[in-house]
């Protein structure tokens, strides 16, 4: 069996895959924030005892986390202090001296994770070109420690300049530190994190790192002795922002690299339903229970990023390109100042919950709107395992009509459409504003209650096609199920791309592809599974930022100056409109993709037969004022190549898909729902 599973803020999600890919046993239940690990665990004991699964038949366990996210977030995490050389004690807070957003004067960067007494400085100074200006003073790094000892941290980071080429004196600062330090705090330096120049980009990173190796640590010794109790032998593979899958000693190494993993999974899990399908450019939208997370796949990729902002820090890392905001099922629809209907970001969360769920919640929520509507079942949820209260729904939504002066359907009406807006919002920003027209792609969605809102979604961006996977609210958990075992090395060059100039580069990609080779033996990836994906940061010398490229390492100079400009001067004017064949073009580094290309099941197929009848018939608001007799079906009980013809809705476990009037939709062989929508 293979098994994945995503913890998201409201749910817990997990996927099993026999290895036959015959079928898929899904299992949704409410997270256990508090302690995440206690809801994988009673969902997994849960689902070996329901189907009389025998748990040492588990080949693997993947799992993606919000655990670090959310720790940040809340500033739950780790007391962690900076080594730094001297002068440069306030880099951390100086930062870049932009603002989040110009023109709101009253938003600023939150306080740095290190406060100003646990950083701390030593005589040592390295130059760009790897001379010492100021020799480390290794007193200095002794008398710091004890001073480290006395302040009772968890972790100490040690952040010089030029260490992403020149390690030498943060290593042996660390090892320094080390002896000097009680043995329960963890000592790292920078440049293990990740070796890139900016220097405010790679401290903010490393001190992120850092602040969750405790945190981090703990809930993964947890998780994996409890899975150990239940009889599964594998050791559990993490999700990274990347996509791919991580050891849990890589994990406990370094924890920043599965701060954004609920999210890739998810986009993994689209990727493979997709090209299944046959679909290469889609938009996703995953509308979990706090927000609704967006991506675009072109030609069958999705695009990746190597810097993000986590918690309102900078963090570079290799990530998909993802972007989230706060519309989501528990989201909070609130009466502003202004007199007008905001939803979100604010959610309701797992505990209590919106009112609907009758756990003690009292605002009123998307979910509870769409309670109200009839777009979802005022009875029960998740196969008949959560129960539900319309009339504490119809209570939450009333004391917002009131004050609106509207009634209590425009009211809910008005929270979805509200919430809709935001995420229509959200795909524009990956797409209009990146040159992308949404027209020309499928908006495959899916989470909880991606399906609920893609029509009001698709037919404000003019899509037409929207696809709904078989289970779209555990499609993050499936994600990290199927993911690669991946990991990135990178090297900063600072290379001329022209003849004669390439030697630094060739050297770098020799060093990258031995630690790639280290990594694969340590994983004990066999040779038939090892993928090397190389990709170049390239710019104009003389430009503030660049663009990563793919690019093939064993072409010969020629033919690799070739095609890397080529393929720059195209990337540079679909991102900023011009290009200039006449710059000289730098490389700024290298970075080195190696993947473990795991064994996986297939995806079924979904039999053909006789198209069910629907299991009842539902009021259900789809605008103002109008309210439709709506067939209900059973996902479970459609077969391939059926045709609905809207409106319909279909009920399962994990989601509710809604089919507006005059729309159709199709049942493919794989099970998804293909909704065409009408002119």
């Amino acid at each position: 069996m293979y098994i994945g599973v995503d913890v998201g803020g409201t749910f817990t999600d997990i996927a099993v895959n026999r290895d036959d890919g015959s079928s898929l046993i899904l299992y949704k239940l409410p997270s256990t924030p508090d302690a995440p690990e206690q809801a994988i665990i009673h969902g997994l004991q849960q689902i070996l005892t329901d189907n009389d699964l025998s748990a040492n038949k588990v080949t693997r366990l993947a799992h993606g986390t919000t655990v670090g996210t959310n720790a940040l977030i809340q500033r739950k995490c780790g007391k962690v202090a900076l080594v730094t050389s001297e002068g440069f004690r306030d880099l951390l807070e100086i930062g870049r001296q932009t603002r989040p957003t110009v023109y709101d004067m009253h938003r600023d960067y939150p306080q740095p994770l290190v406060d100003r007494s646990l950083r701390h400085e030593v005589p040592q100074r390295r130059l760009a070109d790897g001379s010492s200006h100021v020799t480390l003073d290794r007193e200095a790094v002794i008398r710091t420690a004890a001073t480290l000892a006395s302040q009772n941290v968890d972790c100490v980071v040690v952040c010089f300049l030029h260490s992403y080429a020149y390690p030498q004196d943060e290593d042996e600062t660390a090892a320094i530190l080390k002896d000097n330090l009680p043995a329960h705090v963890t000592v790292l330096t920078s440049s293990s994190v990740y070796p890139e120049f900016r220097e405010y980009e790679r401290f903010s990173t490393a001190v992120l790192n850092a602040a969750l190796i405790t945190i981090i640590g703990s809930y993964l010794d947890r998780l994996t002795s409890r899975v150990s109790d239940l009889g599964i032998g594998p050791e559990v593979k993490i999700s990274q922002s990347s996509g791919g899958l991580m050891s849990v000693r890589m994990a406990r190494r370094f924890p920043v690299r599965a701060s954004l993993s609920g999210p890739a999974a998810g986009v993994q899990g689209a990727l493979r339903r997709a090209q299944a399908a046959g679909y290469r450019n889609i938009i996703t939208l995953d509308v979990g229970g706090t927000s609704a997370d967006v991506s675009l796949l072109l030609d069958g990729q999705p695009v990746e990023v190597n810097e993000r902002d986590l918690a309102g820090f900078p963090i570079r890392i290799p990530a998909l390109d993802v972007n989230a905001v706060g519309a989501g099922g528990g989201s909070i629809a609130w009466i502003a100042t202004d007199g007008l209907l905001k939803v979100g970001p604010q959610s309701a969360g797992a505990h209590p919950g919106p009112a609907c769920y009758g756990a003690g919640g009292e605002s009123a929520t998307v979910t509870d709107a769409n309670v109200l509507l009839g777009r979802l079942n005022d009875q029960v949820l998740l196969g008949g395992r959560m129960p539900i209260r319309k009339d504490l729904a119809h209570s939450a939504v009333e004391s917002l009509a009131g004050p609106l002066n509207v009634s209590i359907d425009e009211a809910a009406l008005g929270i979805v459409k509200v919430a809709c807006a935001t995420m229509v919002k959200a795909i524009r920003s990956v797409s209009v504003e990146r040159g992308h027209d949404p027209r020309d792609f499928a908006l495959f969605v899916y989470g909880g209650a991606g399906a609920l809102h893609a029509i009001d979604v698709a037919r404000d961006l003019g899509i037409t096609n929207v696809i709904v996977p078989p289970s779209p609210g555990i499609l993050c958990a499936e994600g990290a199920m199927n993911a690669a075992l991946s990991t990135e090395f990178v090297s900063t060059t600072l290379n001329r791309l022209a003849p004669g100039q390439l030697s630094d580069m060739r050297q770098a990609c020799i060093e990258l592809d031995a630690k790639a080779q280290s990594w694969f033996n340590d994983e004990k990836v066999p040779e038939r599974q090892q993928i090397r994906r190389w990709a170049f940061g390239v710019r104009y010398i003389g430009q503030n930022y660049e663009i990563s490229l793919p690019v093939d390492v064993t072409l010969d100079d020629a033919a690799l100056i070739e095609s890397v400009s080529t393929a720059f001067h195209r990337a540079h004017e679909a991102n900023y409109g011009f290009a200039s064949k006449t710059e000289p073009i730098q490389i700024v580094n290298v970075a080195l993709k190696a993947m473990g290309d795991l064994d996986r099941p297939e995806l079924p197929l979904l039999p053909a037969g006789m198209p069910p009848e629907p299991v009842e018939h539902r009021s259900t608001m789809f605008s103002q004022d109008c309210r439709e007799k709506t067939p209900v079906f059973d996902r479970d009980s459609l077969v391939s190549g059926q045709l609905l013809h809207g409106p319909a809705i279909v009920e399962q476990m994990d989601t509710t898909v809604l089919i507006f009037p005059d729309d159709t939709c199709r049942v493919d062989d794989w099970g998804n729902l293909v909704i065409t929508l009408a002119e």
